[in-house]
């Protein structure tokens, strides 16, 4: 099968397979994200020994699944380990014999453990028997790579990448995987024969965010709308449920992730650490420290910084289209048919908030657009001070060229132009922005259009415009 896009992922992984220590390399990411496919697909479903984790199963059913992997992979011993200590010292048996599979680029010995959080279930000795089998084995043998995958993210991140314990530095390589680009979308569209014009194309990123098992369901013999429709809203609907299945894959107790998920729905511009923690259902503490770290390391939201507050105080902001389609539209679902929400006045709202979304996620096209890749710049937004102005800008790229970038991000079904009212709040935005900043940098406004642009005696303020082409193009 053909892997689309993932050209970093695939570079990562051929360096571990070009190195010359053993590599542990952890692969994470939201669910239907494509990290058993990204990992089967590029070793050819040819592995020294893979196995996975089953859900809700208890130990015993656990070892069975692993014992099951050890003897398809050449083992003898056909009676269950006692424990996991036993399991993975069969491994290592295993991967020390002469007939053990190794890859042909570099010879080296592979293991696969996928949906790796499953393994340890309550009370298992999971954790101590890996830690054991990495830490006084695997850990010296040059020619050995070890994979391990789940999108159980709080586990990942607990027990591999910021434990202080066992697993404290020992993972070589982490490789987090995102939902596809817009241009990743059009490749998987063409190579499933779906057909849809790129301004639809940026309406279903909208909606399903780039998540790749999603984009996989569209029947290529229906339209956008109806796609929508048969997948969320129908009885039947393979995603009419996501949202809920999604988070309690995730994380154990997913309650207080989409509590804040929920409030941030409604805050477009985001809130700051402070302001979630006064909402009853979310708190603070080190729980809600922990719960927006990992819904930052799964995408649902950024960590940005006001450009006048500087590092003061962060905001946290919502930028995972799924979660937003879902809250609006499936979770409090009013209406039976997607038909019936389109043009409604709750649509062309979320339309909007979902294009910025899009925008956000595509901040290296955004650059590209403007020929800028090469230049060092932060992004930030900005809220003005002043209540009666209540102006406010989602997206700032300050450049050390000396410019600055305000974008309006602006999704219409025809061609965008400004009038006279809309120039003038593009004024006055830009001029209390100055006020407020007091920056000496050149402001230029740049306008992306989910559409195309029509230009006319308002244009002069605007110095870029940026296309719906140019988020997949540039």
């Amino acid at each position: 099968m053909k892997i689309v896009g993932r050209k970093r992922e695939k570079d990562d992984l051929m360096k571990c397979l070009r190195s010359k220590r053993p590599e542990f390399i952890v692969v994470y990411g939201r669910r239907r994200v494509g990290k058993t496919y990204l990992i089967r697909e590029y070793f050819n479903r040819q592995f020294s020994f893979y196995t996975t984790g089953l859900a809700d199963e208890k130990t015993k059913g656990q070892l069975r699944a692993f014992n099951e992997g050890l003897l398809m992979h050449g083992s003898k011993d056909k009676t269950l380990p006692k424990d996991w200590f036993e399991a993975f010292m069969r491994l290592r048996a295993l991967l020390e014999g002469e007939k053990v599979y190794r890859e042909p680029i570099n010879n080296k010995r592979v293991i696969f453990l996928d949906e790796l959080p499953w393994m340890d279930t309550a009370r298992s000795d999971f954790k101590s028997a890996l830690e054991y089998f990495w830490n006084s084995w695997a850990s010296a043998q040059e020619d050995l790579v070890l994979i391990v995958c789940g999108s159980a993210t709080s586990w990942i991140i607990t027990n591999l990448l910021t434990s202080k314990k066992g697993f404290h530095n020992r993972v070589t390589r982490r490789i987090q995987l995102a939902p596809f680009s817009l241009a990743e979308c059009e490749s998987l569209y063409e190579l499933n024969d779906v057909v849809m014009t790129r301004s639809q194309m940026i309406e279903s990123y909208m909606v399903f965010g780039g998540v790749p098992h999603y984009l996989n369901l569209l029947d290529s013999r229906l339209s956008l709308a109806q796609n929508i429709n048969e997948l969320c809203f129908k009885e039947y609907g393979e995603l009419r449920n996501e949202y809920q299945n999604l988070f309690y894959s995730l994380f154990n107790k997913p309650q207080k992730h989409m509590a804040i998920l929920e409030v941030l729905a409604n805050k477009k511009d985001g809130m700051t650490r402070s302001e979630l923690a006064e909402e009853k259902r979310i708190g603070g503490g080190s729980v809600l420290t922990k719960d927006l770290r990992e819904l930052e390391e799964c995408g649902f939201i950024r960590k940005y910084n006001d450009f006048t507050k500087g590092d003061s105080e962060a905001f946290y902001q919502l930028i995972d289209p799924f979660t937003l389609f879902s809250l609006r539209f499936l979770e409090n679902r009013k209406l039976d048919s997607w038909n019936e929400y389109i043009n409604s006045p709750g649509y062309n709202a979320w339309r909007g908030n979902s294009f910025e979304i899009v925008c956000l996620n595509h901040i290296d096209k955004i650059k590209a657009s403007l020929g800028i890749s090469g230049i060092e710049s932060y992004e930030f937004a900005w809220r003005s001070r002043s209540a009666d102005k209540g102006a406010q800008i989602d997206l700032i790229i300050s450049r050390k060229d000396g410019v600055i970038n305000l974008c309006e991000m602006k999704y219409t079904n025809e061609e965008f132009s400004l009038d006279a009212d809309k120039a003038e709040k593009i004024q006055n935005r830009l001029t209390q922005f100055q006020k407020e900043s007091g920056s000496k940098d050149a402001i230029h406004i740049t306008l992306i259009c989910g559409n195309k642009y029509k230009q006319n005696k308002y244009s002069g303020i605007v110095q870029n415009v940026i296309c719906g082409d140019d988020l997949f193009d540039a």
